[in-house]
């Protein structure tokens, strides 16, 4: 069986945005920048005296505490996965992504301006075809109750479902099949979210230092403290998915599997990363014409979820 999945992408000039980080506080600016074939998504530090270029990958992952945070050579940058889900949802393949600090900008919690950004550059083909991991044999990691697992499937399925202890969220399950005009419409806008009982505790561990009504769904004893209210009654699993959609493009190169997890989150979404590329057996690298070596059997492998929290 073939497999077409085009050419290589990447935008056509660069774009900028600022804001401060949802955990640091701090201000942040990132740029954009087009880079060539087989480049892949790259972050490079500026404002450290040598510049260190962190390559977005599962296996650069050094802590999944609240936030996807990826590092190298002593650097790292923190909370990448929601401009990682826009890059992946519009199919860009090769950028350079130049930032001045230690946090992505969270502008409004979401994925939106991201993905403003990206329309507004533009996104242009290369001539290199582009590399997709197809899921062979079911992959699954747990703890307790919580998994997540990666089974094979002819598309990119991304089924998450959650399960809090209050009435204001309770049990949520979304389905997406990944493409660019679902995810601008039913995900991109979906706020990250905390309970106002955490907040001491987050500021006591140096975490939410940023956090505001402005970029973030609080959540107090018995209702949303935002004046707005939710964007959608679901708003709470709509920005789980969309999280699982950033932290799956730290493959490097889009999946073609299903995605599933239950009360899962950054944590679960690497460790399910590392496992399906722990067995050579568990995937295979297509290209554009590049023919399968062989199908996807029943065999599945389950990993338990016993990694600590930090990478």
């Amino acid at each position: 069986m073939r497999h077409t999945i085009g050419k290589q992408t990447t935008i056509a000039r660069r774009t900028e945005l600022s804001g401060i980080g949802v955990h640091s506080g701090k201000p942040a600016t990132i740029t954009l920048v087009p880079a060539g074939n087989d480049h892949g998504i790259v972050f490079v530090r500026t404002d450290l005296e040598r510049e260190v270029e962190i390559p977005a990958r599962f296996d650069h992952v050094v802590a999944t505490e609240l936030c996807t945070v990826i590092g190298a050579a002593g650097a790292s940058i923190a909370t990448i996965e929601h401009l990682m889900a826009a890059l992946r949802a519009l199919s860009v393949d090769n950028v350079l992504v130049e930032i001045d600090g230690p946090e992505m900008p969270i502008v409004d919690g979401c994925s939106a301006d991201f993905v403003a950004a990206i329309d507004d550059a533009g996104v242009v083909s290369l001539d290199a075809s582009r590399k997709a991991v197809r899921v062979l044999r079911t992959v699954r990691v747990e703890n307790g109750d919580a998994f997540a697992e990666l089974l094979p499937y002819e598309g990119a399925r991304y089924d998450v479902t959650i399960d809090f202890p209050t009435g204001l969220i309770g049990r949520q399950s979304y389905v997406l099949d990944l493409d660019a005009d679902t995810f601008r419409d039913e995900i991109a806008r979906a706020r990250t979210f905390g309970f106002m009982k955490d907040v001491e505790k987050l500021w006591k561990m140096g975490f939410a230092m940023g956090s505001s009504l402005e970029n973030s769904v609080a959540i107090g004893d018995d209702r949303v403290l935002n004046p707005e209210g939710l964007r959608w009654n679901d708003e709470f699993v709509r920005h789980k998915t969309l999280d699982a959609v950033g932290d799956l493009a730290l493959a490097g190169m889009p999946f073609i599997g299903h995605f599933r997890s239950y009360k899962g989150g950054h944590k679960m979404n690497w460790l399910v990363l590392k496992a399906l590329f722990a067995d050579a057996s568990n995937y295979e690298i297509v290209g554009e014409t590049v023919r399968r070596a062989h199908s996807a059997g029943a065999v599945g492998v389950s990993v338990p979820a016993l990694s600590p929290q930090k990478a």
